[in-house]
């Protein structure tokens, strides 16, 4: 795995967080600009990211604790982790399970593995959440006491997905089964499935994803009245790009906008990258698409799968893409960034 500061291209370094003065080094700054301490700035009034330009690279080749491809990640800003999920593998039997299951069994299942890493990519822990979905979105509320509060979807039906989302802490080596009472359910939309959630902390909202009837929509929520179960939305839309039959691949929320990866994996002679691989920019405020654009960054990957969006605010801010390759029981993972303007 390589690690490369976001601002100085081509520089790889063995990167590990201790101090503070370390996590600046590692985090993207923008060039001529300094990483703010502490608690970013409100956003009100933050202008839209430019889109168009191929993303730079900053982790490359990373490793998860298991060998599936990663699904999606969000950073804890605060104390310098990045969160990111994964289906389990073949062959792991958990404590109380009565066998082994296969990477299927636990797609089916619903059965995640939470990773715990350094802003350089370092895995530094993991847990299990058993029953709770696919793993396309997770939210991270870094602003919480002691350490940050993880949001993600929750109650896997049938399809593999969850019928709701929840929150919880993160604990080194927990298992976390969706009936635990560690874990705080919540079902805001009764009937739905494919239930995502990503969290703006600075403005303390929270989007939804969820599908009803087969159409999926986007919902915007004050966090601290959601996490009080009162699920009145500021906004609920139709989710653009829902016609151009490409799977949903991560969303993230930042200010007035909403951010969505919709894309397939390709190998060799597969379409090329500027043709499967989509990223939007919504405007929360009308729920129509104010940037649309044919994501070519890495195009080299073989195999490209997009896998999970995020929004870096330290030094930025910065929208960061992922994206996974390797072989079958080899996967990686790599992070690309975007200016925002």
């Amino acid at each position: 795995m390589t690690a490369s500061t976001p601002g100085r291209p081509g520089r790889r370094a063995v990167l590990m967080l201790g101090s503070a003065a370390t996590l600046t080094s590692v985090l993207p700054i923008r060039p001529g600009y300094a990483a703010p301490d502490g608690v970013p700035p409100a956003t009100a009034g933050s202008k839209p990211a430019n889109l168009t330009a191929a993303g730079r690279p900053w982790i490359l080749g990373g490793r998860l604790h298991h060998t599936t491809v990663l699904q999606s990640f969000a950073f804890d800003e605060r104390r310098g982790h990045i969160y990111a999920l994964q289906v389990m593998q073949s062959g792991i039997r958990l404590t109380g399970e009565p066998r082994s299951y296969s990477h299927a069994d636990r797609v089916a299942r619903g059965d995640l593995c939470l990773n715990r890493l350094t802003m350089a990519g370092e895995l530094t822990g993991h847990m299990y959440l058993k029953g709770f979905g696919h793993g396309g979105a997770i939210g991270v509320d870094d602003t919480t006491g002691g350490s940050a509060t993880l949001w993600t979807e929750w109650d896997a039906g049938r399809s593999g997905f969850g019928r709701g989302i929840c929150r919880f802490r993160f604990v080194e080596r927990r298992v976390l089964d969706r009936g635990s009472r560690a874990v705080i359910p919540y079902r805001p939309v009764p009937g739905s499935t494919n239930n995502h959630a990503a969290v703006d902390p600075v403005r303390r909202r929270l989007l939804l994803r969820y599908r009803v009837a087969g159409v999926p929509r986007l919902a915007l929520h004050d966090l601290d009245r959601f996490a009080a179960r009162d699920f009145r939305p500021l906004a609920d839309f139709p989710q653009p790009g829902a016609h151009v039959n490409l799977p949903f691949q991560g969303m993230a929320l930042y200010g007035d906008h909403a951010y969505q990866l919709l894309g397939r994996g390709y190998g060799q002679g597969s379409p090329s990258a500027r043709s499967s691989v989509l990223l939007y920019q919504i405007d929360l405020a009308t729920g129509q698409v104010a940037q649309r654009v044919r994501e070519v960054t890495a195009p080299a990957l073989r195999p490209r799968e997009p896998e999970g969006l995020a929004m870096l605010r330290r030094g930025g801010p910065w929208l960061c893409l992922g994206y996974t390759q390797g072989p079958p029981g080899r996967r990686a993972y790599s992070l690309y960034y975007k200016e925002a303007d």
